[in-house]
């Protein structure tokens, strides 16, 4: 939808009494704001900003973590936060340099576009904090508010410089019944496969424990061991943690396989305080999942994951096997979920 038509649909308030979306500014900056009455949650993105949801409040608390009063300090200062994107690839890469379908590609680090971390690895991809999505649709009706962004990857030479893969990504938020289902499609306009690491890395708090009360489910069998710098070796080990694991004198940093899939086929990590709950669903295609939570932080993250860390240059050596690919021409799509409870 085109930005003149979109206008005209503002505000779009929805036909039913509980939900509702529109278009308004916090602080300046351009946001758009999903409500689902009945249960007193609204949600905030910030589409020209990595098109990061950065509130989630239910019953006034917000459910996400934000480290500054407003998202302007944020964009100011940019920091993960709230809901960032990781694309085209999430967390490290060991060089740089990644392999795809055989060919080596060099990340050109002159193009300001990546950021390294401590160690001098490339992370988090290049769309973190983009400015490059478009708003293509919002809607609200008798069973949820959505809003789609777009970010047309292949019009950017910049971007297809260090991933030279001619592609879209559409993510569409959805609020209904309380929970935010956040959902991602890859569109493949390439010639060839193009691989899949992407993920997320959103930041959530609880209100009426402190942090070294907190207790957290982690729904998984397996942790990939990792070297001095965090990148997987291939290896993997027996889940360590216990059920609930008390955050009490422990900090996590750790990368997770196998997780444990219910009946649909989705796996539920969790946060829990007294009465507070935020649980993080994967849907199948999130096979992998960082958790997050450095000591002395009121923050825990549970990040969903198509692949493990350094996925290209770990699956180029064989070391490991479940690296995923869009077809030419084809599309990929998954979601998860944030269902918050006692707020």
């Amino acid at each position: 939808m085109k930005p003149a038509a979109l206008a005209l649909l503002l505000p779009l308030m929805s036909t039913a009494a509980h939900y509702a979306v529109q278009q308004s500014t916090d602080h300046e900056m351009d946001v758009v704001r999903l409500t689902d009455a009945a249960h007193k949650t609204e949600v905030a993105i910030a589409p020209r900003f990595g098109n990061m949801a950065y509130e989630m409040k239910v019953n006034g608390k917000n459910v996400l973590f934000l480290p500054t009063a407003t998202i302007a300090d944020l964009k100011a200062k940019p920091a993960l936060a709230g809901v960032p994107f990781l694309w085209p690839w999430a967390n490290r890469i060991d060089g740089d340099a990644y392999w795809a379908n055989g060919k080596k590609y060099l990340l050109n680090s002159d193009l300001g576009n990546f950021r390294y971390d401590g160690n001098h690895k490339p992370i988090h991809g290049l769309l973190a904090f983009s400015p490059l999505w478009q708003v293509t649709n919002l809607e609200a009706d008798a069973k949820s508010a959505r809003v789609t962004s777009r970010l047309e990857f292949a019009r950017h030479p910049e971007l297809m410089a260090q991933f030279p893969f001619a592609h879209t990504v559409e993510m569409t938020y959805r609020l209904a019944d309380g929970i935010l289902q956040v959902e991602t499609v890859l569109l493949n306009h390439s010639a060839e496969a193009m691989p899949v690491a992407v993920g997320y890395h959103p930041y959530f708090q609880l209100h009426d424990t402190p942090r070294d009360q907190w207790k957290v489910h982690v729904a998984a069998r397996d942790q990939y061991v990792l070297s001095n710098v965090l990148i997987p070796t291939g290896e993997k080990r027996p889940n360590p943690f216990h059920d609930p694991q008390s955050l009490e004198g422990t900090q996590l940093d750790n990368v997770f396989g196998g997780l444990v899939r219910e009946g649909d086929g989705r796996a539920h990590f969790s946060v829990a305080g007294k009465k507070e709950k935020i649980a993080v669903v994967y849907g199948p295609k999130y096979t992998v999942a960082v958790v997050y939570a450095p000591a002395g932080k009121s923050f825990i993250c549970f990040e969903p994951m198509a692949a493990i860390t350094n996925a290209f240059n770990l699956a180029h050596t064989g070391a490991y096997k479940e690296l995923q690919f869009v077809p030419a021409n084809g599309e990929w799509r998954e979601s998860f979920w944030i269902e918050p409870s006692g707020f």
